[in-house]
């Protein structure tokens, strides 16, 4: 087991929360977006939430086993980005007969995005940021504490 283990998980965390970030703040200021993309009937749709999706590194039988049996780690576990997919909520759709892109009957089709539910998912992931920075520096501090022990 290397000694930077713990240093790469935590890397891998926080790359992945500053993209969870990353995301979301795309997700707020696109809230008010109705032109976003061209669907394939060649009409504009409004911008669509994108959520990430993270999943251990590790995921095969092979390397829990290898684990297991040897008691060493090929390489830190940690988390990646699986994917960054789109949110399959309907647009929301708002009454709004002055708009450019109102249809004939007046309503207007807004981005699927809740301003609450991204401030909230950008607090989890500053969090999740926070605590992994917290980690580090433990970890940092263990290994500047052997590193006195040798004098």
């Amino acid at each position: 087991m290397s000694i930077f283990n713990a240093l790469n998980t935590s890397a891998s965390a926080l790359t992945a929360q500053r993209l969870r970030m990353d995301v979301t703040s795309s997700n707020i200021a696109n809230a008010q977006t109705t032109r976003a993309t061209v669907n394939e009937a060649g009409e504009y749709e409004p911008y669509r939430r994108k959520m990430v999706v993270l999943e251990p590194k590790e995921r095969s039988f092979h390397s829990f086993l290898h684990k297991a049996t040897t008691n060493r780690t090929k390489e830190a576990s940690g988390v990646k980005v699986a994917n960054i997919i789109e949110d399959d909520e309907p647009f929301k759709v708002v009454f709004n007969p002055s708009h450019p892109d109102a249809n004939e009957a007046g309503y207007v089709q807004l981005p699927n995005v809740d301003p609450l539910k991204e401030m909230v998912d950008l607090m989890s992931a500053t969090r999740s940021y926070e605590a992994n920075i917290t980690s580090m520096n433990a970890t940092k501090n263990m290994l500047l504490k052997a590193l006195e022990i040798g004098k």
